[in-house]
């Protein structure tokens, strides 16, 4: 594994905790953050594989109505540190 990419994953693991402390976000919302979080902690799996599964799910938050416009900004932030990982 890439020291690169499991400090990009660490990055969007930050950026992602603070969304989850926010309690402007609604609740089902933060569960689902939550689980992006497990995602990306879940060692049995590739950091790529972890990354693409947690774009996929934050797609579908960032989607989501009930996100405030600033939460959006914020998920396409970590987007951004979860694109940059490369399968090695």
């Amino acid at each position: 594994m890439s020291a690169e990419n499991l400090e990009n994953i660490r990055q969007a693991i930050a950026i992602l905790q603070t969304l989850t402390n926010d309690n402007v976000i609604p609740r089902n919302v933060r569960r689902s953050i939550k689980g992006v979080i497990d995602v990306l902690n879940d060692g049995s799996l590739t950091p790529a594989v972890r990354a693409a599964n947690a774009i996929a799910a934050l797609e579908e938050i960032a989607q989501d109505p009930n996100v405030p416009s600033y939460a959006r900004v914020t998920l396409w932030n970590a987007f951004s540190y979860l694109e940059r990982i490369r399968e090695t």
